[in-house]
C-alpha cells in the first residue's frame, strides 16, 4: 500500500513542479513586460505608423500625378520636341547621328544570340551604328560561342565589335567604362545600353534618338520593360505586378514632374556628352545605373521616359536568382544614399528637386518602403498579440495597407485576382530587402556583392523536348532557406497565441503569412532547375 501511495503521489509532485515553473515564468514575463516590452513596442508601433504614413502619402501623391498625366495627355511627345529624323540629299547618311550600342555580357549561354541578334536587327543606317559586345565571360566555351556569333554578324556587313578584358574589375560598370575608352567611340554621339536578355524592336532607335537630337537638355531616354516569361510561374507573375507599378507609375511620375528618375541600367539611350560630364561610369556601388542618373540630374540634365516603347526581356524565374537580384537592387540604392546624401544637399539644384531626390526617391521608396513592410507587418504587428496593452489602430493595420495595395495592383489589371498572393509574396521578399537595405546603409559584409542574374531563355523548353522526362535530382539543402523558416515559425507561434488568448483576430493573417514563409523557406516557388 505504501508503494502504491508513493506511485500515485508522483504525478502530483510533477504537476506541482510544472505549476511552480509556470508561475515563475508568468511572474518574470509580467516583470519584464510592463517596464520594458510595453514601452519598446509602443515606440516601435509609433515609428512603423509614421513610416506607413510616409509611404501612404507618397503613393497617393504619385496616383494623383498619374491621374493628371492621363487626363491632360501629357505624353513625352507633347512635353518635348519630337519629329522624325529626315533624309538629307546632300549630307546622305551623315545627317544621322552616330550611335553606339553596348551589350555587356557574363556567361550568357542561354540568351547571347537573342540580344546580339536583336541589336544587329536595329533599323538605322549601317554606317552610323556600332554594336559593341562587352564579354566578361569566365567560361572559355561561352566566350568562343559569343565571339563566333559576333563574327557571323560581321560577315553579314554589320559593324560589330567583340571586346574582352583580362579582369572583371567594377563588374558591369567596369565593362561599360572600358568599352567607352575605345578609339572608335569618340565618333559616337549617343550610346544605347542593352543587357544580355533584352531584345528591342527594330524601330527602337527611330523612336528614342529624336528626343536627344531635338532637345539638347535631355541626357537619357528610357524605355519600358516587357516581360516575355511573365506567365512562366506564379513568382514571375508576382514580379510583373511589382515592376509594372514601377514603370507605369514611379518612372512616369519622375519623368513628368522633375524630368528625373532612376535609369534602369538597360533599354535606354544616353547622350555621351552628358554621360561624360556626369563623371562616367563608377563602380562604387552595385547600382551603377542609378549612380550615373543621380549625378547627371545634379548637373541639370533631364530624362525622358517612354512608357509606350517596350523592350522584351526575361524575369528571373528561379528563387535563388531572384533573391540575389533583390539583394543587389535593395542594398545598392541604400549604399548610394549613404555616399551621396551630403553631395545632393550641397548641390546647387533647386530645393524642390533636392527634396524629391532625397525624400521621395531615396528615403521613402528605397529605404522606408522595405523596412516598414517587414518590420511592421512581420515583426511588430505579430508581437502585439503577446502584449494586449499595445494596440495598433485600424487605420494603420488595415486601411492604409489596403489602399497602398490597391494603388500598387492597378499597374497590372490582369493580375488583380492574385493580389492576396502578391501581398504575402512581397512581405516575404521584404525580409531580404530589409536585410540588404541595412547592409547598404551600414556598408556591411555583402555590400558590394555582385552576382549576375541567371537567365534561362528557352533552356528548359529545349531540355524538355530533347530528353526523356525523369525525376529531377536535388539535395534537400539546395532548397532549404533557414531564415524564412525561422520567420515563418515566429508568425505561426504568434497565430497560435492569438487564437488562444488574442482579441484582434490577427491569426487569419498570421497563419497565411506563416504559410508563405514556409513555402518559400522550403524552396517551393519559382522554376526549379535540376543540377543534372
Amino acid at each position: 500500500m505504501d508503494r502504491l501511495s508513493a506511485t500515485g503521489l508522483l504525478p502530483d509532485t510533477f504537476g506541482g513542479a510544472r505549476d511552480d515553473i509556470s508561475m515563475q515564468l508568468s511572474l518574470i514575463w509580467a516583470q519584464i513586460k510592463a517596464p520594458l516590452l510595453v514601452p519598446l513596442l509602443r515606440v516601435a508601433v509609433f515609428l512603423c505608423l509614421a513610416m506607413s504614413l510616409m509611404l501612404f502619402l507618397e503613393r497617393v501623391y504619385m496616383a494623383v500625378v498619374i491621374l493628371l498625366v492621363k487626363l491632360f495627355g501629357r505624353k513625352p511627345e507633347k512635353r518635348y520636341r519630337w519629329e522624325p529624323i529626315k533624309d538629307d540629299v546632300e549630307l546622305g547618311n551623315s545627317a544621322y547621328p552616330m550611335v553606339l550600342v553596348q551589350i555587356p555580357m557574363y556567361n550568357e549561354r542561354e540568351v547571347y544570340q537573342l540580344s546580339i541578334g536583336a541589336a544587329c536587327g536595329l533599323s538605322w543606317p549601317s554606317d552610323r551604328i556600332i554594336i559593341q559586345v562587352l564579354d566578361d565571360s569566365t567560361d572559355p566555351t561561352i566566350k568562343d560561342l559569343v565571339e563566333l556569333e559576333c563574327q557571323r554578324w560581321a560577315s553579314k556587313g554589320i559593324n560589330i565589335r567583340y571586346e574582352i578584358r583580362d579582369n572583371r574589375n567594377g563588374y558591369k560598370a567596369g565593362a561599360l567604362k572600358e568599352g567607352m575608352k575605345r578609339s572608335y567611340v569618340k565618333q559616337c554621339d549617343y550610346v544605347a545600353i542593352l543587357d544580355a536578355d533584352f531584345q528591342p524592336e527594330p524601330d527602337f532607335l527611330w523612336r528614342t534618338i529624336p528626343f536627344l537630337v531635338h532637345n539638347p537638355e535631355v541626357a537619357l531616354v528610357q524605355a519600358r520593360w516587357k516581360f516575355v516569361n511573365a506567365d512562366e510561374c506564379l513568382m514571375t507573375r508576382m514580379q510583373e505586378m511589382s515592376l509594372d507599378y514601377h514603370f507605369t507609375v514611379e518612372q512616369e511620375v519622375g519623368s513628368s514632374t522633375h524630368a528625373f528618375f532612376g535609369f534602369n541600367g538597360t533599354a535606354g539611350v544616353w547622350r555621351i556628352s552628358a554621360l561624360n560630364e556626369a563623371g562616367g561610369w563608377k563602380d562604387r556601388t552595385t547600382v551603377e545605373d542609378m549612380d550615373l542618373a543621380v549625378r547627371a540630374s545634379l548637373k541639370g540634365w533631364k530624362f525622358v521616359y517612354l512608357g509606350s516603347l517596350k523592350v522584351k526581356n526575361e524575369l528571373p524565374s528561379t528563387f535563388k536568382a531572384y533573391r540575389f537580384q533583390q539583394h543587389r537592387w535593395s542594398c545598392g540604392p541604400a549604399n548610394l544614399f549613404r555616399k551621396m546624401a551630403m553631395e545632393i544637399i550641397r548641390n546647387k539644384v533647386t530645393l524642390w528637386k533636392k527634396v524629391h531626390v532625397i525624400y521621395s526617391f531615396f528615403l521613402v521608396r528605397k529605404i522606408v518602403a522595405h523596412i516598414v513592410t517587414f518590420i511592421f507587418y512581420c515583426v511588430v504587428l505579430p508581437a502585439t498579440v503577446f502584449v494586449p496593452e499595445v494596440t495598433v489602430p485600424k487605420w494603420g493595420a488595415v486601411y492604409i495597407p489596403s489602399i497602398i495595395t490597391v494603388l500598387n495592383a492597378v499597374g497590372t489589371p490582369r493580375s488583380l485576382h492574385l493580389v492576396v498572393f502578391w501581398i504575402l509574396f512581397e512581405n516575404v521578399m521584404s525580409f531580404h530587402r530589409t536585410k540588404a537595405t541595412f547592409i547598404g546603409l551600414l556598408e556591411a559584409g555583402r555590400v558590394n556583392e555582385w552576382i549576375v542574374t541567371e537567365k534561362l531563355g528557352d533552356a528548359l523548353k529545349v531540355k524538355a523536348s530533347n530528353k526523356v522526362p525523369k525525376k529531377p535530382k536535388f539535395r534537400f539543402g539546395d532548397r532549404l532557406h533557414v531564415l524564412e523558416l525561422g520567420v515563418g515559425a515566429y508568425l505561426f507561434f504568434c497565430g497560435c497565441y492569438d487564437i488562444a488568448f488574442g482579441r484582434n483576430h490577427y491569426f487569419m493573417y498570421l497563419f497565411a503569412q506563416a504559410i508563405a514563409f514556409f513555402i518559400m523557406g522550403f524552396g517551393y516557388i519559382g522554376t526549379f532547375v535540376p543540377n543534372s
